[in-house]
């Protein structure tokens, strides 16, 4: 090759190596996914001991969400390793027994991810803003099961998702016309500001923003709440967070359950990425009372979630996390805070997963048909997650559920109870 040809040459490659796009040191793509489960957080606010048991109607020293009161019978050990015969559950709505229907308000805060750089300045990548916009995924979720009516075997007429497990646990014994019915509305959409550093991201094909973002959870949560507990409430309200924010503006009230919905986010631990990838979490933060309330504690109930693009994952996509976090809600909403209610007999899990408390997904994840597949009237086919009934933690054979059954809406995920286990599962 001539001089004149090898310039030539040169100057086209250093013409086309211009022309591709950088690859940023904190951006990964899907492999960063591969073979990594995504499980959710256990409940982020902190627990005492103050419950009373036997309260029907529900705790009666927080001022919260309406709830109601059960017992269950069931050899077992608790957190402590004492052995204890009688366990106490709350759960959202009235006793199954009084039948009719209970509305909750269900606000969906929506949050889109502003990606910045270490200075704090918005950041781009290739000329596209590292903007995370929520957008797009609040109308599919507004449609999902979660919020939306459709056919269950519990239930006679169309129902949401929550209320069909409520009614397969309670089938015997509530009357045929009860329910616990949420009825949404999305509040203005707020916008968490993370650095470099707290985060790596994936682009879409097209090179916009985002395919999916992975976050330290630290940053996340400092961000998002302000972490109490049922013995230290909150005094004053801090509008530095999504949280405060919101409720500074009206828009999130202790006698509702509030889903801070997210893009496709997943939190890692430990300062590391490779310890990823935390899909949701629910808990309740408490603030301190007034006169207006008789001086209780108000307890707000809420839950993170992201809408799951499809593909990231085997098994988890669109409402699979939204759908987690509210059935645990629904069958524990105060995260065993009493130090009482919610707080079963020792569990292991087909998964692995080890446990004391009525974390009725937490059982399910990653088991193969982790997800039930729901075509809405939309024509979009949603995947809520299959939970773990309340006789799967009472180790009641046969169990009391409608048909028999241990997990819903598919009775086949667990077909026996939970075995008796030590102290952490002995681990």
């Amino acid at each position: 090759m001539n001089l004149r040809k090898a310039s030539i040459c040169t100057f086209l490659l250093m013409a086309v190596c211009s022309c591709l796009p950088t690859q940023e040191p904190d951006q990964v793509t899907t492999s960063a996914l591969a073979g990594k489960p995504i499980q959710h957080d256990d409940h982020f606010s902190r627990g005492g001991r103050n419950g009373q048991g036997h309260a029907r109607f529900g705790l009666d020293t927080v001022d919260s969400i309406l709830n109601f009161n059960k017992h269950f019978k069931a050899d077992g050990l608790d957190p402590n390793g004492n052995p204890q015969h009688i366990w106490y559950t709350s759960m959202v709505g009235n006793p199954p027994e009084l039948g009719g229907s209970t509305v909750i308000n269900a606000q969906i805060i929506p949050v889109s991810l502003d990606l910045r750089d270490s200075d704090g300045s918005p950041r781009y990548v290739n000329g596209q803003h590292l903007f995370y916009d929520v957008t797009p995924f609040i109308a599919p979720v507004l449609d999902s099961p979660v919020f939306q009516t459709t056919n269950y075997s519990s239930s006679n007429v169309p129902t949401q998702f929550t209320d069909a497990i409520q009614r397969a646990e309670y089938y015997i014994k509530m009357r045929p016309d009860w329910h616990t019915l949420l009825a949404p509305s999305v509040k203005t959409t707020r916008v968490m500001q993370l650095i470099r550093g707290t985060y790596e991201f994936a682009l879409n094909d097209d090179g916009t923003c985002c395919a999916f973002v992975l976050v330290d959870d630290g940053a996340f949560y400092n961000a998002l709440i302000i972490e109490d507990g049922i013995d230290n409430p909150v005094s004053m309200v801090d509008g530095s967070t999504i949280f405060g924010a919101a409720q500074l503006a009206g828009e999130i009230t202790n006698k509702n359950i509030t889903t801070f919905l997210l893009p496709s986010t997943f939190l890692y631990c430990c300062g590391n990425p490779a310890y990823c990838c935390s899909g949701g979490a629910h808990g309740v933060i408490y603030e301190v009372g007034d006169s207006t309330n008789r001086n209780l504690t108000r307890g707000y109930v809420l839950h993170w979630s992201p809408w799951i693009s499809p593909g990231l994952f085997q098994e988890f996509q669109d409402v699979t996390s939204v759908s987690h976090e509210m059935a645990e809600i629904f069958n524990d909403p105060f995260t065993t805070d009493d130090g009482i209610h919610g707080i079963t007999p020792w569990w292991l899990s087909p998964n692995g997963n080890c446990g004391d408390w009525m974390e009725v997904g937490d059982v399910v994840e990653g088991l193969p048909q982790t997800s039930y597949p729901i075509t809405m009237p939309n024509g979009y086919t949603y995947h809520p997650q299959n939970v773990a009934l309340m006789q799967w933690f009472e180790s009641k054979s046969p169990s009391s559920a409608l048909g028999g059954a241990y997990s819903y809406p598919n009775p086949n995920v667990l077909t026996s109870p939970s075995a008796p286990q030590l102290v952490n599962c002995g681990y």
